[in-house]
């Protein structure tokens, strides 16, 4: 199992990051085709076959992967720093979301709000759940409330992502939340 797993490491670097890493180009929409990744992976030797690639999309935790309906070309759910345009829709959030950090981001996100880093978007989760588990993957997490009908008032549109992953291109810090001591205060 550990083999997929570096394997879905690497399919994430390739249709989030690092195309170029194997050679494979992504269409202005964050498509490419799945007969030539199978390819390249192989030539860059990290070989792949059809079968393990449906696994990984089938199985990922996160649904990292989407497969066009014809299953001929796969694309990264959500997550790119380089630059496409998934086309997803805009959507009204549910009243709150969640962002999982680590208390050493806290006071620039205090000043500057959330912005994407090297991604194209922020990232927010519909539970705290999902928020506390990306936020203590660089140590204790820490959970920033979204208050996203005052976004949506002030012309803020969210997108969701086919991996259930909201999408925003930042958030100022004047909608966020931080949870202290079972209560959430303005930060």
């Amino acid at each position: 199992m550990d083999a997929l797993k570096d394997k879905s490491k690497m399919l994430s670097r390739w249709l989030r990051h690092r195309p170029d890493a194997i050679g494979i180009t992504l269409d202005k929409r964050g498509w490419t085709d799945v007969a030539e990744l199978i390819a390249k992976a192989a030539a860059a030797g990290t070989p792949i076959n059809r079968d393990e690639l449906l696994q990984i999309v089938a199985e990922s935790d996160k649904q990292r992967f989407t497969l066009s309906e014809d299953r001929l070309r796969i694309r990264a759910a959500q997550g790119h720093s380089v630059a496409v345009d998934l086309k997803l829709p805009v959507k009204t959030p549910p009243p709150v979301l969640y962002h999982g950090t680590v208390q050493r981001f806290t006071a620039s996100i205090r000043k500057h709000g959330l912005l994407p880093g090297r991604r194209q978007d922020v990232h927010l989760s519909a539970n705290r759940e999902t928020a506390e588990a990306v936020g203590a993957r660089r140590g204790e997490p820490v959970v920033l409330i979204i208050e996203t009908f005052p976004m949506v008032r002030d012309g803020y549109q969210f997108r969701h992502a086919d991996n259930g992953v909201w999408l925003i291109s930042s958030v100022p810090p004047q909608y966020l939340r931080l949870p202290e001591n079972g209560t959430s205060t303005t930060l």
